[in-house]
Formats: structure tokens, sequence, C-alpha cells
């Protein structure tokens, strides 16, 4: 009886406790309802679920306590009940993953008016390069990224020389503008997460992985590594602020290209030297 009674109130405490918890999530700043709208169904069917089957158990504590005069009745199987719960099941799985399969096809279904924008992750800093005038990204090359040339900007590529290189600095972005973020490391695993913004993905060398977002209103949010990366994992912060249009093209045109920051890159000389190298690596062997 004790037990069962401490059973009721260790559930009910913590479910006020859930209600009036002081650690809820940031107001959402993006598209990304869907997820938090997914989170919030697994919430409440989960809850429901625990609360029902913790009274459930507390009753049978009460009901079937030890008494004298009684003796258990051995039942092996029981169809109906097992039809029961096997479609109560069923349907809780089918509602718990039916959210999230939803929102995940928005996840990667990125808008054809989205503008590309990279996200470089290294030990233990976070730097951006947003496209020129021309409004598209340069290509790279893994064998190019240098302290010369961090993003590994091809020179050949003319699309690259006007690319907009944000390093050690927060970045902006327009409110209301499809984002796709391109995210690229240069050692090991990173995660780019902003926490208004409910989207995240890893940063996985050798590879470009991205995820897309909508900011949908204004102010300036943190900027965290959601992946353990080096014993200064947690100080890899950064900010971003989300701008008005007007806002954002004034801060845009403050900021400098790869042709401006690092002209001998951007003029080819590190290409040719790399070449240079390689030939001679050729003729030793």
């Amino acid at each position: 009886m004790v037990l069962a009674v401490a059973l009721i109130v260790l559930t009910v405490g913590s479910v006020i406790f859930h209600f009036w918890s002081p650690w809820w999530w940031t107001p959402i700043a993006s598209n990304w309802g869907s997820i938090d709208n997914a989170l919030l169904i697994t919430f409440w069917i989960t809850g429901v679920v625990y609360v029902a089957v913790l009274f459930f158990t507390a009753y049978c504590l009460y009901k079937f306590r030890y008494r004298a005069d009684r003796r258990a009745d051995y039942e092996p199987e029981n169809t109906k009940l097992e039809l029961w719960l096997s479609g109560l099941t069923a349907l809780g799985v089918v509602a718990l993953l039916t959210p999230g399969l939803i929102a995940w096809n928005e996840f990667v279904t990125v808008p054809e008016n989205a503008v590309e924008m990279e996200v470089l992750g290294k030990q233990w800093a976070w730097s951006y390069r947003l496209p020129g005038k021309d409004g598209k990204l340069g290509t790279t090359k893994t064998k190019l990224v240098t302290d010369d040339n961090p993003f590994g900007i091809n020179p050949k590529d003319p699309n690259g020389k006007d690319d907009i290189l944000i390093e050690g600095e927060n970045l902006h972005l327009p409110l209301g503008q499809p984002v796709k973020m391109l995210l690229r490391s240069t050692d090991v695993l990173h995660d780019f997460y902003v926490p208004e913004f409910r989207a995240k993905m890893d940063l996985v060398p050798g590879m470009v992985t991205y995820f897309w977002i909508t900011p949908t209103r204004t102010g300036t949010f943190d900027v965290l590594c959601a992946e353990l990366c080096g014993v200064n994992h947690y100080g890899m912060r950064s900010n971003v602020t989300v701008d008005d249009k007007a806002a954002y093209q004034k801060w845009l045109g403050k900021q400098k290209t790869f042709a401006a920051l690092y002209p001998k890159a951007a003029a080819g000389e590190q290409l040719a030297a790399v070449r240079k190298d390689s030939k001679s690596k050729q003729s030793v062997q």
C-alpha cells in the first residue's frame, strides 16, 4: 500500500515538474515549427503512456497485494489482451514516427530560391563564406587549404574571387530569406547548432553536409558546437544576427572579399606553388 501511494506521488510530482520546469527550449526563430510539433507530440504520447503505466503498476500493487486468504491464478495466454496491446503499440509507433518523417521530408527539400552560404568549422572557431555580387560561391579544393587560403577557394574559378569571407566575426542572415548552409570541417567532427533555429547538422571532414532555414525574426543568437570536438569544445562559440533587408545589406557592404583579404591566393600564386611542389615530389619518386 505504501509503495503504491509513493508511486502515484512520484508520477504526479514528475508531471507537475515537467510543466513548471525552468528548462524549456528557447523561442523559435526559424521556419522549423514542424520540429517543435514533432517533439511536442512525442512528449504527449510518451507522457500519457508513462502516467498510464505507472498508475496501472500502482493499481496492481494495491489490488494484488499479498493476502493469506487468496491464491494466484496462472493464465498463460489472453488473446484479447494481446490484440489490444499490439494494436495500441502499433498506433503509438505510427503517431510517434509520422510527425518526424514529415519534418525530415521538409528538412531535406531545399527551396529553389535558397541562398547558399558556407560554414567552416575547425578547432575551435567558426568561419563563414557568403556569395559575392555574382550570387554564386566559388569551388574549393582541400589541397588549397592553407593559412593564406583557409577555405581552399580555387583561384581558377571566377565565382570565388568575390566571395565574402567572415573570419573571427559574427554571421548575419537576412530576415525571411531561405538559406542553405553548406557545412565543412578542416579537422574533426563538429556540429553547427543555433538553438533558436532548431535545425542542426554535423560537419564531417572530407564531406559537404547541409541544412536549410528561413529566419523568421530578428535578433542575435548563439552558435554552438553540438559535437564533442576536443579540449576547447566548450569555447567553440559564435553569434548569428538576423537583420531586416536594409540592415543586412548595410552589414554586407562592409565585408571583405577573398580577393581583398588574400590577394596572392586569389591571383593563383598558391596554386602555382602547389603544382611546383607536386612536380618536385614526382621527380624524386
